[in-house]
């Protein structure tokens, strides 16, 4: 490797934060989602550290059929279900859970040769508006899923908008009772936030992403700081040249940064071609040299430039967290004006990855 940008992957977290989840939900079972190449971290890299869950969570055919392969025989869960019905030899040969959300799947999978029946999640639309069927009309799917002899098991399955709030989960929780009323079935609602804080929506399976990837659901480290949850993925680079500005002097694209005085700049081998949000403004938290300071001026491509002025001792090959440990992901986001799960899911494919 020469150029020294590098992510490193601390697997132990994420049986860490497995274990948080189980301690948070201890009656419920824990579909670990791993959509999105597990967050940006990489699936294949990964879902050995998560192999005590009790099933894995994702939306893509190649990334179930890849667990398969690996030699994970325990559930998987298609979030959106099959999105054409060429997929369905495939799900049944993979033996793959899938959601149902709209009519047309329902009609697919009722035409369907299959070798044996499939379990399906009935996802109930509780207000999100994205996928799902009205609560009005759950009773009326469930009977007709009761008389489909390619239905094995039915599980009720929604998602919530605002779990991250006290109050989030109260109406469609109230929307979801309603629409259940009468049916004897396993529930699957709560997302990372609902696991961690309304212990009322865990049922039967609680569904964590992000939280098993150390960050929190909310945006907000704070929130999570005292939960025993522990960051994955730690980006960081190095200080490959230093700049001494005179007052008045600008670094960087459009002069965004402005020097009051004299001040040591390090640039560093990173920018948003890595991976790093280009909106990053000045302000944001850097670590140099085990200090921290933070990032001045505009993110380029494949640069970034931070204050030195707090670490006067840093020279060139300086190294620098981006995040990780101690500068955590959600404080860069909300810099950025973003969250999280963007700049894990946006690492970029050229920065090397290392799993510890």
């Amino acid at each position: 490797m020469s150029r020294p940008v590098l992510a490193t992957l601390d697997l132990a977290a994420l049986g860490n934060n497995l274990q948080v989840v189980r301690r948070a939900a201890p009656a419920a079972k824990v579909w670990s989602v791993v959509k999105a190449n597990a967050y940006g971290h990489g699936l294949d890299r990964i879902w050995r550290a998560l192999s005590s869950t009790d099933g894995f969570a994702l939306l893509n055919i190649e990334e179930a059929i890849l667990l398969r392969e690996r030699g994970w025989k325990g559930p998987i869960l298609m979030l959106e279900g099959f999105f054409h019905a060429d997929e369905l030899p495939l799900f049944d040969k993979y033996r793959l859970t899938t959601s149902l959300h709209s009519n047309w799947q329902i009609k697919v999978l009722q035409d369907a040769h299959l070798q044996a029946p499939l379990d399906v999640y009935l996802k109930i639309n509780s207000g999100m508006n994205r996928l799902g069927f009205m609560p009005e009309h759950i009773h009326s799917v469930w009977q007709k899923l009761q008389g489909l002899t390619n239905v094995a098991t039915v599980t009720l399955m929604s998602h919530f908008a605002e779990a991250e709030r006290a109050e989030g989960i109260a109406r469609p929780l109230a929307r979801i009772e309603l629409a259940a009323e009468g049916i004897e079935a396993p529930r699957s609602l709560a997302n990372s936030a609902a696991t961690l804080w309304h212990p009322k929506s865990h049922f039967d399976w609680v569904r964590p992403g992000i939280v098993l990837y150390g960050a929190s659901p909310s945006g907000l480290w704070q929130d999570v700081a005292n939960s025993g949850i522990r960051p994955v993925m730690t980006l960081r680079s190095e200080i490959i040249a230093i700049q001494t500005l005179k007052a008045g002097e600008t670094v960087g694209y459009g002069c965004r940064y402005c020097a009051q005085g004299e001040q040591r700049i390090g640039v560093v081998a990173c920018g948003y071609a890595d991976g790093y949000p280009r909106i990053a403004p000045s302000g944001t938290p850097v670590l140099v040299d085990g200090v921290r300071t933070t990032v001045v001026g505009a993110v380029s491509m494949d640069m970034l430039t931070v204050d030195l002025t707090p670490c006067p001792q840093a020279g060139i090959g300086a190294p620098v967290e981006l995040w990780g440990n101690e500068i955590k992901i959600d404080d860069v986001a909300a810099a950025a004006g973003t969250v999280g799960y963007e700049l894990m899911c946006a690492l970029a494919p050229r920065v090397p990855v290392v799993t510890l």
